[in-house]
């Protein structure tokens, strides 16, 4: 069959998507490739120093240069790589971006959503396979470090077709337990041991992980190996690299409390071990000194410092009294000299006060006008025409009432009037002489 497959077939190219990737310590590197159909199991020897190696990793699609041939040891039909080149990215890998991408942008992965772990669980529920080895991985460092805690199993498919539900219906019905007649637990581990991408891809479904996001209880994931990352690590509240690890990190070493228990119990001892030398001590000294003295004379200090202090606040309060009283009277008199009364009495003194000056100053103005009034009286008799008619002069008024001043000024047969002193004539213009 070997010699058959190498001659008929030979070397050929194939592509599919890399699963299982394992590299040995010798250098040379087992892995599958698989499309949706089918898979063949590839080996590269020396694979660090064949072209294309970077290339393989989990979920990558590759186009392999391979021989044909079967591996005898154990009847195998297997292909021998030559080279390698990067076709693309493998469905399964595409896949999981693609829903890791989703949920990340629906908050899923945020970290202020993820719940703490309870330091000192009692109670821890186990949803993985019920025969495989994570689950004794599991129970022993549970027995190991904690054996006080109560294991609760969950048995479930963690492989295979419909695993997916199988994992969601538990998660979903340890998170309400007393509706499905479980014990309520504190935390729960969610995972499997170790396999390829395909063995771990019910960890990697949309149910699983929105299952998880639901749950009211805090779920450590514990899928496969240290370098392998599924959805459910993500969206778990904490992820742990294996099932062994996950419980180391859901429980607290027993080993290790009891030790801390020793110490803080002989920390106590010595601090209490102390306190009542100390107290011992200080008793014995009021022993020695304080009572053994007359209880009279102890006190004696402090009532005189008593007194003292009663009679300074005797007199810092009569203070205080009398201050106020001061205060209370000036009130008073301010009040009294603002009341509308004696305000309105002011007033009216100043309105009196005012009335009598302006009497006084129309008094004296009126006066003061008399007395000018009688010189001007006497000035216009002795400067006016009354003094002149009292001399015999008199005053001519001509046809248009002036005064005549020149005889030119008249004309025959105009009328002219004269004023003397006790009364006027009338006379008619015959001739005028300059």
């Amino acid at each position: 069959m070997k010699n058959l497959l190498e001659v008929q077939i030979g070397e050929t190219w194939v592509e599919g998507e890399v699963s299982n990737l394992r590299k040995q310590a010798s250098g040379h590197w087992y892995f599958s490739l698989k499309d949706a159909g089918a898979q063949i199991s590839c080996a590269m020897f020396g694979a660090r120093k064949r072209e294309g190696a970077e290339a393989l990793e989990d979920g990558a699609l590759v186009r392999v240069f391979a021989e044909a041939s079967v591996y005898e040891a154990r009847g195998q039909l297997q292909i021998i790589v030559q080279k390698a080149e990067r076709a693309g990215t493998g469905d399964l890998q595409a896949k999981f971006e693609a829903l890791k991408r989703k949920l990340h942008a629906e908050g899923l992965f945020d970290a202020d959503r993820k719940m703490p772990i309870p330091p000192f669980p009692r109670t821890i529920g186990l949803i993985t396979s019920g025969t495989g080895a994570a689950l004794q991985d599991i129970l022993n460092v549970l027995t190991r470090r904690a054996p006080w805690v109560q294991p609760v199993l969950f048995p479930v498919r963690v492989q295979g077709r419909g695993a997916e539900m199988e994992i969601a219906q538990a998660i979903a019905k340890m998170g309400e337990p007393e509706k499905f007649g479980y014990p309520r637990c504190d935390v729960l581990i969610v995972g499997r041991g170790g396999g390829s991408i395909e063995d771990l891809w019910n960890f990697n479904e949309e149910v699983v992980a929105r299952a998880i996001a639901a749950c009211p209880i805090p779920i450590i994931s514990a899928v496969g190996h240290e370098i392998d990352f599924t959805i459910a690590d993500f969206v778990a509240d904490l992820r742990a690299p294996t099932p062994s690890a996950a419980a180391e990190l859901a429980v607290a070493d027993g080993t290790e409390l009891l030790a801390r228990l020793v110490q803080i119990r002989r920390r106590m001892a010595r601090v209490t071990r102390e306190r009542l030398m100390s107290s011992q001590l200080a008793v014995e000294a009021l022993k020695r000194g304080a009572l053994q003295r007359d209880g009279e004379k102890l006190l004696r200090e402090s009532v005189m410092r008593l007194d003292s202090a009663r009679a300074q606040l005797f007199r810092a309060t009569r203070n205080a009294l009398d201050a106020l009283s001061a205060r209370l009277n000036e009130a008073r008199a301010r009040h009294k000299s603002h009341h509308p009364a004696r305000v309105l009495e002011r007033r009216m003194d100043t309105v009196a006060g005012l009335r009598q000056r302006f009497e006084r100053a129309g008094k004296d103005n009126l006066t003061g006008r008399a007395e000018q009034l009688v010189r001007l009286r006497g000035l216009l008799r002795a400067l006016g025409p009354e003094s002149a008619f009292q001399r015999g002069f008199s005053i001519t008024l001509g046809p248009d009432g002036k005064i005549v001043t020149s005889a030119a000024t008249l004309k025959a047969g105009e009328i002219m009037r004269t004023k003397f002193a006790d009364g006027e004539t009338t006379s008619i213009v015959r001739d005028s002489k300059p």
